[in-house]
């Protein structure tokens, strides 16, 4: 018997996007490959796995970090909505972030059948009013679908008189949606020419099917890749870039750019900015609230589409896509082929300002990041695909920022003609490190091995505030007190900033090392304190040679590393 709980508890949540981010990331390509509306560029299926992806490492994250079930769903939405890639991306993020809201309303309810029922109905009117002109036969359709199956199920079993249990109302939708699914060829004519079903309408089933295994325990048999691989040839675009009927906005009429941007604006900003971007082209989907939005549109005017976001507000991580450029690469077996890709780069997660110019000056594209804004999957890909590189080694830099590096290689790997090995860096310091090393003219996998080995290599430590009053690994802290880390576990509690952080150069030079890294943090007096500690150390430790750099990252007033 299922049991109906006092609110949405959070473990059957975080069961549920690991389910869905891995159903997803198992039928990637299958989507992919039923991609032809309304661009044939193949990526849906990547799209909407980097989406869900983020907003599943946001929520784990707010989990593991203590936070209840409310704030951690907000962390998921406002992830989906930062994270989301592509039309079919954007308009998962309204979904699943509109499902989000309801049930963080939830948590003042007592919980029941009827909320995840709402949420469903509030997902697809929301994902409706976000796109400019909706069509039936795609995403739209199989979610209005599964919110009405739901609603029905619901009325059916309580006119019947028997219980309405979250298992009936998912196995209901996802039901609906299966065959909503079957039947979008019959709605759009560009998906009965290719002989296959929408793409995103396909991820949207995925999800529901790993909602109602999550919520019944059944292993849903849903489609298959099998039944719907197209049956005859998707058109792609000739070398010269036209010639041939694409569909869609590959057309000699359509849009020539996909556009996309987060933009911080007002609500009535938006409204203006809808009906401008609805001029300029089409596929407009804007998503969003609370002062934050995502723009997605397809025009040939470029200029104009960035310039209407400058009118409403701030735009910012502007994207631009040439369609043409990215369906002529697709051939052979589906895999996107970068002919002008060549070289070897790096790229970086940086956690402050300092640090980004200093892996920057040594030739890395740099990802942003720092205390609660760690890169999603979807971030990470980009800057591997902006490397323009044949050869790609990550630097993630952060223990929680492996998996999301990893992912975004896997993605980067399979759909270009690309190399792409993450190192994993736990710390910035053993970052630098390894970037010291790299050395282009070596062979891709040598320079792995060597920059991975020095990552290894590298002892690392640094130096924090107490904000509260805790029980560490090194006893009892106060708040302000001086506390110093060592490979991630608290080591040394003490009063005086400058003797804990010796402390910790002296620890780490324990086990031998000629070279001591310093760089100081974004907090007062963390320049001065990471000079004092380089005197002090270059007394204490005459051998060592000290390097000291400006790194400006929040939290810590240093960090350490010895080599």
């Amino acid at each position: 018997m299922e049991r109906v709980p006092d609110g949405i508890a959070l473990d059957t949540v975080l069961r549920f996007v690991d389910v869905a981010t891995d159903a997803l990331s198992a039928a990637r390509e299958e989507i992919d490959a039923l991609n032809v509306y309304p661009v044939p560029d193949g990526d849906t299926g990547t799209n909407m796995f980097l989406t869900f992806s983020a907003a599943r490492e946001a929520i784990r994250t707010a989990a593991d970090n203590g936070a209840e079930v409310g704030p951690a769903l907000a962390e998921f939405r406002r992830a989906a909505l930062m994270g989301a890639r592509g039309n079919s991306g954007v308009i998962l993020s309204q979904l699943i972030g509109a499902v989000a809201a309801r049930l963080e309303r939830g948590q003042d309810e007592t919980y029941h059948p009827g909320i995840l029922i709402e949420a469903l109905q509030e997902a697809t009117e929301a994902s409706y009013a976000a796109v400019g002109v909706p069509v039936e036969g795609t995403i739209l359709t199989v979610s209005r679908a599964a919110s009405d199956a739901a609603a029905a199920v619901a009325e059916r079993r309580t006119r019947d008189g028997l219980r309405v249990t979250t298992g009936a109302v998912f196995g209901a939708a996802a039901a609906a949606a299966r065959e909503a699914l079957a039947r979008t060829p019959q709605q759009l004519q560009a998906l009965a020419d290719a002989g296959v079903v929408d793409a995103g309408g396909r991820g949207l089933t995925v999800i529901l099917d790993a909602a109602e295994r999550v919520l019944t325990g059944r292993t849903v048999v849903g489609t298959t890749a099998h039944t719907f691989v197209p049956r005859i040839p998707v058109p792609v675009a000739s070398p010269a870039g036209h010639g041939t009927d694409l569909g869609g906005d590959l057309t000699e009429e359509g849009p020539a750019y996909e556009v996309m941007y987060l933009l911080d604006a007002t609500e009535s900003a938006v409204a203006t900015l809808r009906t401008r971007l609805g001029e300029l082209g089409d596929s407009l989907v804007v998503v969003g609230a609370e002062g934050l939005w995502n723009v997605h549109v397809h025009v040939d005017d470029v200029g104009a589409a960035i310039e209407a976001g400058i009118e409403a507000g701030r735009p910012h991580r502007i994207r631009v896509t040439h369609f043409a450029d990215q369906v002529e690469h697709q051939h052979g077996h589906g895999h996107v082929v970068e002919a002008s890709r060549r070289g070897r780069r790096v790229v970086a997660v940086t956690a402050g300002p300092g640090l980004r110019d200093l892996f920057a000056e040594a030739g890395a594209q740099v990802v942003a990041a720092g205390p609660g804004l760690r890169p999603s999957a979807g971030e990470i890909h980009a800057a591997i695909e902006a490397t323009g590189a044949a050869e790609v080694i990550v630097l993630p830099n952060d223990p929680d920022s492996v998996r999301v590096a990893e992912i975004a290689a896997r993605t980067a790997q399979e759909n270009a003609d690309l190399r792409v090995s993450v190192i994993p860096t736990h710390a910035q310091v053993q970052g630098l490190a390894a970037l010291a090393v790299h050395e282009p003219a070596r062979s891709f996998e040598a320079d792995v091995l060597e920059m991975t080995a020095t990552a290894r290599h590298t002892r690392h430590g640094a130096v924090t505030v107490a904000a509260k009053q805790a029980i560490t690994t090194a006893g009892p802290c106060e708040p302000g007190d001086a506390l110093g880390v060592i490979d991630g576990d608290f080591a040394i509690v003490g009063t005086d900033l400058l003797e804990v952080s010796t402390g910790v150069v002296s620890r780490l030079l324990g086990a031998g090392g000629d070279l001591v890294t310093l760089v100081s943090g974004a907090g007062a007096g963390a320049d001065e304190l990471a000079q004092e500690c380089a005197a002090r150390v270059e007394e204490t430790h005459p051998l060592a040679d000290v390097v000291v750099y400006a790194g400006g990252q929040e939290r810590y007033q240093l960090l350490i590393s010895v080599e």
